[in-house]
């Protein structure tokens, strides 16, 4: 086995590579670039080495400072995870060519799958069955249009190159291809450095249910059960489960057997999934092979018992497979939930920021968090916004779903919008737990995946009172005499009753507070709350973040976050958050309604308008790539375009003006 191993890679991944090469004995050496300095996975490998500037390009792309490090450094192999160098076949012989180990395939079976359109070929020849359309290397526009109307609608313009849902367009209709096409061809170039798509038909119900193999050096294959990825927005998977639901026994051998044959047929040797599309009459259709270790990996450890990082590390070192197909043992249920630092209530658009609260569910047999990041991180414009990955098992899928509910419900992050809320939304929907998945699960549940929950705003303003007055307490001088009349929030005075008055901000509105304090017992501090004139009688204590309350005889725990004036309440999955108003504002509080602004850092790729250019509400005006996504920036309302500050090209940072549009005048009534 190794001795000492190079993890070419960053965050969560890093993280769990390093702790499997530790439980073995192996010495880990990290890569890091300048916005990862006090990274987790720094911290925990054995030494590190900078790689250079923030952006990927500069640093964990950078093959040849990587294969420079690994030689210095005396690394025998070299752990891709997943992402950057893991599918990229020059670094893959460039390892070789260095006498190091690359802990994936040979660079033979990532080429032979790093094309779309040849993965579809070697897959015909193979007798694997695919789904219609076109994967030929004649790109002509011309024949791509004339390609899909063969092949029929809806069909999926999809990025030869690459993967995680970039460079991908459903076209419902002729008129919609060319436009389609450009923007597809547009995102896989900045993405990939390679423009080129093939065409399939868009299954209407499909469910992604994929394989996940291995091979070792010896020319043995076997699969490892198969995981559901059909819960999915923009083609990324957000929840995945193992073992796939309602499959029956014959075609779940049937698509294992069909998964190893595909890995054969390209000489693979280490982990790979294969991914079908599953129709729901019961036939499936090649999809695409990954040549890498999935994000969703953990599901499938959880379910065999396995851990597949050993396997990749043994099997990258020359050992056979550690089990035969017949001794592969599946327990249970196990779902993956990908949290994120993004908004779903803003279209999903990722956020930056710091982590200034974290608190994670407790980890045990039954729950795992995978993360990179501790409380105090900083979620970086540059990388990938996926914070964690949590992982749950149970003996049964509603068991493991109730497992995940609860999970999430103690996963509690404050600094920055998450889609935490969302994903407890899904994983506790009726349709997700009656088994109604395909890839259009999001879509086709939208109303009730995104309903408003009902919130009671002067209870909880009642609630997020005492959870600051309890906060001012631990910071009296007299906090540990209870009896002192110096610890009253209220303001003591002789023979009266003070009524402090607040005002909290909720969203754009304003409300109203007055606080009397007065004594319940010795672990509990009362209060007399009138909000907008709504009383409420409570009595609280707060243990850290957890506040226990009594209010109006009904008794709750909830947990909150205060930073200066934001106070965040954490309660069975939801947020509310509201703020304590100031008196006085920076004029960097005061915002103009005729502009349009960078939602975050990133850079202008299109701009789709002109100065005296007349607008409808809607219209797209610029297109920006940030986080490896391109993001749409559209008309807030009809008008005409006054000003542009940015060109193609340029860098902009989070909440730069880009565009400036004046309102359109309303024409007025006519007389009678």
């Amino acid at each position: 086995m190794f001795s000492k191993i190079l993890i070419a890679n960053r965050g969560e991944i890093a993280c769990r590579v390093i702790q499997t090469a530790h439980r073995l004995g192996i010495r880990c050496v990290a890569v890091y670039s300048e916005a990862d300095r006090n990274a987790r996975h720094v911290a925990m490998a054995d030494e590190a080495f900078l790689l250079g500037p923030a952006p990927s390009s500069e640093s964990y792309l950078r093959a040849d400072k990587i294969l420079e490090i690994a030689l210095k450094s005396g690394a025998q192999a070299i752990h891709p995870g997943y992402g950057f160098l893991s599918e990229n076949t020059d670094f893959a012989n460039a390892c070789e060519a260095n006498n190091i180990a690359f802990i994936g395939p040979p660079a033979s079976a990532i080429a032979s799958m790093g094309s779309k359109s040849a993965a579809k070929d070697i897959m015909l020849q193979a007798d694997v069955p695919l789904v219609p359309g076109y994967h030929g290397a004649d790109q002509d526009p011309a024949l791509l249009k004339a390609e899909a109307e063969k092949c029929g609608f809806p069909l999926l313009l999809k990025a030869i190159a690459g993967g995680g849902g970039k460079g991908m367009r459903v076209v419902n209709h002729i008129g919609e291809f060319e436009s389609a096409l450009a923007a597809a061809q547009r995102e896989s170039q900045n993405a990939f450095g390679n423009p080129d798509m093939l065409i399939e038909r868009y299954l209407t119900k499909p469910r992604h249910v994929e394989i996940q193999v291995f091979c070792d050096k010896q020319g043995n294959g076997i699969y490892l059960a198969e995981r559901d990825c059909s819960v999915q927005r923009r083609h990324q998977k957000v929840i995945e489960e193992a073992p796939a639901p309602g499959l029956s026994d014959e075609t779940r051998k049937a698509m294992g057997d069909t998964a190893v044959a595909a890995a054969k047929a390209i000489d693979y040797v280490g982990a790979g999934t294969v991914e079908f599309l599953y129709d729901e009459d019961g036939s499936f259709y090649f999809m695409e092979m990954n040549t890498r270790l999935q994000v969703e990996h953990p599901v499938t450890e959880m379910i065999t018992g396995q851990d597949l990082v050993e396997w990749q590390l043994r099997i990258a070192d020359g050992e056979p497979l550690p089990l035969q197909q017949d001794e592969i043992r599946i327990r249970g249920h196990a779902l993956e939930a990908r949290v994120y630092a993004e908004d779903p209530d803003n279209d999903f658009l990722p956020v930056t920021g710091t982590l200034h609260y974290l608190r994670t569910p407790k980890e045990s047999a039954h729950v795992r968090v995978d993360t990179g990041v501790i409380e105090g991180d900083e979620v970086s414009v540059y990388y990938d916004p996926m914070i964690a990955k949590l992982i749950v098992w149970d003996e049964d899928r509603e068991q493991a779903i109730n497992r995940m509910v609860h999970a999430l419900e103690s996963y509690r992050i404050g600094g920055m919008k998450t889609n935490i809320g969302f994903l407890r939304q899904i994983a506790d929907s009726k349709p997700f737990r009656d088994q109604e998945l395909d890839t259009g699960f999001i879509e086709k549940h939208n109303d009730l995946l995104f309903q408003t929950a009902k919130t009671d705003i002067q209870s909880q303003l009642a609630l997020a009172t005492s959870f600051l007055l309890e906060t001012e307490r631990k910071t009296q001088p007299n906090k540990d005499d209870p009896d002192s009349p110096f610890n009253l929030q209220t303001s003591w005075r002789l023979n009266a009753d003070y009524s402090r008055p607040m005002e909290w901000i909720v969203g754009e509105d304003h409300h109203q507070v007055r606080v009397v304090e007065h004594r319940t017992s010795e672990k509990q501090n009362g209060y007399e709350i009138s909000v907008d004139n709504v009383s409420f009688n409570v009595s609280a204590t707060l243990d850290d973040d957890h506040l226990r309350a009594v209010i109006n005889g009904h008794r709750l725990s909830i947990h909150g976050h205060l930073a200066g004036n934001d106070l965040t309440l954490f309660r069975e999955g939801h947020q509310f958050q509201c703020q304590l108003f100031r008196h006085t504002f920076e004029d960097s509080d005061q915002t103009s309604g005729g502009s349009l602004t960078a939602p975050m850092n990133g850079a202008i790729v299109a701009v789709l308008a002109e100065v005296g250019q007349v607008v409808a509400q809607g219209d797209t005006l610029v297109i920006m790539e940030a986080m490896k996504m391109e993001h749409s920036i559209r008309a807030p309302h009809a008008g005409t375009v006054s000003e542009i500050f940015f060109a193609v090209g340029d860098l902009v940072s989070d909440g730069a003006a880009l565009v400036a549009v004046t309102l359109a005048e309303t024409p007025a009534a006519e007389e009678e």
